[in-house]
Formats: C-alpha cells, structure tokens, sequence
C-alpha cells in the first residue's frame, strides 16, 4: 500500500515538473516575439485561453501573426469563408485573452 502511494506521489511530481515543458504554438510564439510584455506567466496564460478556445491547427495559424503581423491583416482583410471563419474564432480569443489575462 506504502509502495503504490509512494508511486502515485511521484508520477504526480512528475507530471506537475514535465507539464510546464510542454509550451504550445501560441505561448512559445508569445515567449520568442520581441513584445516587452512577453513573460512566461503571460503567454502560458494566454496558451490556456488558445486550449480552451482554438483547435490546434487554429492556434498555429494564429502563432504565426507574432512573428508576421502583416499575416494577420491579410486574414482579416481576406474575402474567404474560411479566413472570415478563422478571424471570427481568433477574434473571440484574442478578447478572452484579454479578459482572462489581464494584470
């Protein structure tokens, strides 16, 4: 019984160390851009929002628009459904972002 705690407690320590290593699209972006307010509390923040609010291929997409903020301005400006699509589901995240992260 003492074995099979002592293991549980440990795969938990683990998982709580590993967890933190494993940034996604949107907070590793956030934490490469040259944004003054770019912190490891803030972009991880900002990546829970993405998790709860973008699939993962829209999270990609919008990762690029740290690097190239020309690219989100094309999508936004695009006449496409899907670029519409997009830019209405990043829109509801950048505002839930906002709202969430807020210092």
């Amino acid at each position: 019984m003492k074995n099979t705690l002592s293991m549980a407690a440990c795969a938990a320590l683990v998982l709580a160390i590993a967890a933190p290593a494993f940034a996604g699209p949107i907070e590793s972006a956030c934490l490469r851009s040259d944004r003054k307010a770019a912190n490891r509390s803030l972009c991880g923040c900002i990546q829970q929002v993405a998790d709860m609010t973008l699939r993962g291929t829209d999270q990609r997409r919008a990762a690029a628009f740290f690097k190239d903020p020309d690219k989100a301005q094309q999508v936004k400006m695009s006449k496409r459904n899907n670029d519409d699509a997009f830019w209405d589901r990043y829109q509801s995240f950048g505002e839930q972002a906002e709202a969430f992260c807020a210092s």
